[in-house]
């Protein structure tokens, strides 16, 4: 299923508006092909959503953690501090259109926030949509190796002085927490390669 059929397919639970759906489509398209992303592109999607089929069964709600998987990067600017925010904010604009419940749009809102510091939450499917959004950090070396050098042109309008110190206290952040990943499944596929892939990052920056 491509990420149009998805979402399509989403939002068809919630609304019979098929023009609405396309133009919602082309402005997530739009904003994740933007020349200034490297990584957080629809392929970044495409990977969340293979890591959460995965564990489908053990999703309470797969059609709002699916809407979080689609805003959750919609706005993106290498420059900002409030990109989660602003995304949330656009989430809820556009998903109310659907009808969605105020009980929903909360729940997504607050799901897109919460990955911008990846803390444990008390909602397991927030859990899940935090993994998902981290499970590269696990992967091979070879694939982390080509996800940082993603992010470095995604942050190519700093130089080297002001990049790696800013990308080692991310690092570090990971490092110190006490689990990385926030489930079970997550925990035993991707903790440990993630530990070493960060730390052999954050020691050559």
């Amino acid at each position: 299923m491509t990420l149009q059929e998805r979402f399509r397919k989403t939002c068809s639970a919630f609304s019979a508006d098929h023009t609405l759906t396309v133009d919602l489509w082309l402005e997530i398209e739009n904003l994740y092909t933007e020349k200034s992303r490297h990584y957080h592109t629809l392929e970044h999607l495409e990977h969340m959503f293979r890591e959460l089929d995965a564990v489908n069964a053990s999703i309470q709600n797969f059609d709002l953690i699916s809407f979080s998987v689609f805003y959750h990067d919609a706005v993106y600017d290498a420059s900002s501090k409030s990109n989660e925010k602003k995304s949330a904010a656009l989430a809820e604009k556009r998903l109310r259109q659907l009808q969605l419940s105020p009980a929903s749009l909360r729940q997504i809102t607050e799901q897109i926030i919460a990955t911008q510091l990846h803390e444990c939450s008390d909602s397991t499917d927030t859990n899940y949509l935090l993994d998902a959004d981290l499970s590269v950090l696990g992967k091979e070396s070879a694939v982390y190796q080509e996800y940082t050098e993603r992010i470095r042109k995604e942050y190519s309008i700093y130089p080297d002085f002001l990049y790696r110190p800013g990308r080692k206290k991310v690092l570090r952040h990971f490092l110190d927490m006490d689990r990385i990943f926030k489930t079970d499944e997550f925990i035993r596929k991707y903790e440990h390669q993630a530990r070493e892939n960060i730390r052999k990052e954050w020691e050559a920056l």
